[in-house]
């Protein structure tokens, strides 16, 4: 019995997956992503730094805050640029909207570019393929990629929150130490309740700290302990037995 015609997706050539695991496949969308990861790594410092003064600098002029908005736009222009790129050149070219359903954090980020952190653990994905062999083990590599997304999410999160809780009535949370001391409460899941957000805007913020710090710390935490297990199942296989 003849074998069936393939299926082919509309928009795309016979024989292409739409699995998205598969689209550095294509050699030109890892030519991209191996050339841009490092300036983008920059632009995301930059960003977050532009942002950190606009709101912490209160006593700046009104032209240097002018200069960090001008900075921040043009940084998310950089952003958005990369996504049309990385659209057009992916498995899913011929429709935006299978794109974005497909990439759901990619989205997230350039709408949100404060989440931009936690992009950065799949930076590796990229600088691994400059090597043969990677540097750090797997639990290694999860547990310092998740905390420092983790650092780094807290640090805009208490920014943001900061910007819209500092100048609202009745609010707790009036300097940037105290929405540091509530982000490291937070982040941690203790949540002391001493301090809390009470503008909406803050409060959906919050949430979303919430969420992404609890899946970074979780990845954290799920590896450091799959890590000492592995330890001492070895250290018991290697035991000698007992006479």
């Amino acid at each position: 019995m003849a074998n069936p015609l393939p299926r082919v997706s509309p928009g795309l050539p016979p024989g292409t997956s739409r699995d998205p695991d598969r689209m550095a496949a294509d050699p030109r969308l890892v030519r991209w992503e191996t050339r841009s990861e490092g300036p983008l790594f920059a632009v995301s410092l930059l960003f977050l730094a532009a942002y950190a003064v606009h709101v912490l600098a209160r006593g700046m002029p009104a032209y240097g805050h002018d200069i960090c908005l001008g900075v921040i736009y043009a940084a998310w222009g950089v952003f958005l640029v990369d996504y049309v790129v990385r659209w057009r050149l992916g498995d899913y070219s011929s429709s935006l909207l299978a794109h974005v359903r497909h990439h759901v954090l990619d989205t997230v980020v350039l709408v949100l570019p404060l989440m931009r952190p936690l992009r950065f653990v799949s930076m590796y994905q990229v600088i691994q393929r400059r090597r043969e062999k990677p540097r750090l083990s797997l639990y290694a590599r999860v547990i310092a990629y998740s905390g420092m997304s983790a650092v780094l999410l807290g640090f805009t999160g208490a920014l943001a929150v900061y910007q819209q809780e500092r100048d609202a009535k009745g609010a707790s949370i009036r300097t940037f130490g105290d929405s540091m001391w509530w982000m490291s409460s937070t982040i941690t899941t203790v949540g002391y309740g001493d301090i809390t957000p009470i503008t909406p805007l803050g409060r959906t913020i919050a949430v979303g700290l919430m969420i992404g710090g609890l899946a970074l710390l979780g990845a954290v935490t799920g590896s450091f302990s799959s890590w000492l297990l592995q330890v001492f199942s070895r250290e018991g296989d290697e035991k000698p037995p007992a006479r």
